[in-house]
């Protein structure tokens, strides 16, 4: 995991918003030929060719998408900008630039800010995307992060959730429901502790579902491997909200219906464990906790030679004709799929 530092404080007011940009920015490195201009100026300049553009924005807000009692400032600036490029390969794209939009209460000294856009930083030298602009302003109701991402697409290559047919194949990246588990895991282990202050949590046997929690990566390495196999999904949606809801985005927006099998989506054996602790189905978890992004996406019944054996893919399900997205239970059950992953409207 990332690790936090334990700064001195700085009152940001002191500084005032020109000297914070300026700390905050001074030793960014341009990294994409695409940004002619980055930070410095009243917009980024940017140059493309023969490249569709995308971009896309997420809001992430103290109490709502965050909680800062378990969640560690580093980590958040990296997840923020994470969640963000997901869209982008989500799109069959790749990112190239990132703007951060971030109100910060007083209560957050200069170095607090300073950890989370470092964690930014990392996020961005590992996906090799230029942080290029945002803006910063002061906030009453605590944190606000709000990043836009922007990437490239070759031209007719975007792949839409519309776009699914009868017959595609469904297929996932990587596992799921871990980053669900490794929220019950950190909410449990904070209740403990206002409970009980003097409890130190021993978090050793959950590593893997509470870093898919608070240090999730995107699938960058996607776009680039569908290329070399010469593969063109028909629709793809990267898993924020839980596999149920992305299930029924492509098949609402295709006009289409799915079957997906309990016994072929991925489960780590973490997750398994650690949702037999809590009392819950592991399948629970995978199909409405959220926030693994993955991919899922479908593709033609020609494809499946260049993935059937591709660690990176597993084919879960198929695309139906009728209406109606369904889950087969082992003792072969069709239970209709809801959405019940992450509602941010909801109260």
């Amino acid at each position: 995991m990332l690790q936090d530092k334990n700064p001195s404080k700085t009152d940001i007011a002191k500084l005032g918003e020109f000297g914070l940009i300026k700390t905050l920015t001074e030793d960014i490195k341009i990294q994409n030929a695409s940004t002619l201009k980055g930070i410095g100026d009243d917009a980024a300049v940017l140059r493309y060719s023969d490249l569709d553009t995308l971009a896309s924005t997420d809001l992430l807000i103290e109490g709502i998408h965050f909680d800062l009692a378990y969640f560690p400032l580093k980590h958040l600036g990296y997840k923020a900008a994470v969640v963000n490029f997901s869209d982008i390969y989500a799109m069959n794209g790749m990112v190239t630039q990132l703007l951060v939009g971030l109100a910060v209460s007083n209560r957050f000294p200069l170095e607090a800010v300073q950890e989370i856009y470092e964690g930014i930083k990392v996020a961005c030298r590992i996906y090799n995307v230029d942080l290029v602009g945002g803006d910063t302003t002061s906030s009453r109701s605590g944190l606000i992060l709000s990043p836009t991402v922007l990437g490239t697409v070759a031209k007719d290559k975007a792949v839409y959730r519309s776009g699914a047919q009868p017959n595609d194949l469904i297929v996932v990246t990587g596992d799921l429901g871990a980053a669900y588990m490794g929220l019950l895991v950190l909410q449990r282990e904070n209740e403990t502790f206002k409970a009980n202050p003097q409890h130190q949590p021993d978090l050793s046997p959950y590593t893997y579902v509470v870093e898919r929690q608070l240090k999730p990566e995107a699938r960058k390495d996607i776009p680039p491997l569908l290329k070399e196999l010469d593969i063109q999904p028909t629709a793809m949606i990267d898993i924020s909200d839980g596999l149920s809801s992305e299930i029924l985005h492509i098949t609402q927006q295709s006009d289409v219906g799915a079957q997906i099998y309990a016994e072929k989506i991925p489960i780590d054996p973490q997750t398994v464990l650690t949702a037999e602790e809590f009392n819950i189905s592991e399948l629970t978890a995978a199909l409405n906790g959220g926030e693994d992004y993955e991919l899922l996406m479908t593709i033609r019944q020609k494809d499946y030679e260049m993935i059937k054996y591709r660690k990176e893919f597993t084919i879960i399900g198929h695309i139906t004709e009728d209406k109606g997205a369904y889950l087969i239970t082992q003792d072969h059950q069709k239970i209709a799929l809801k959405a019940q992953g992450w509602n941010a409207l909801k109260d």
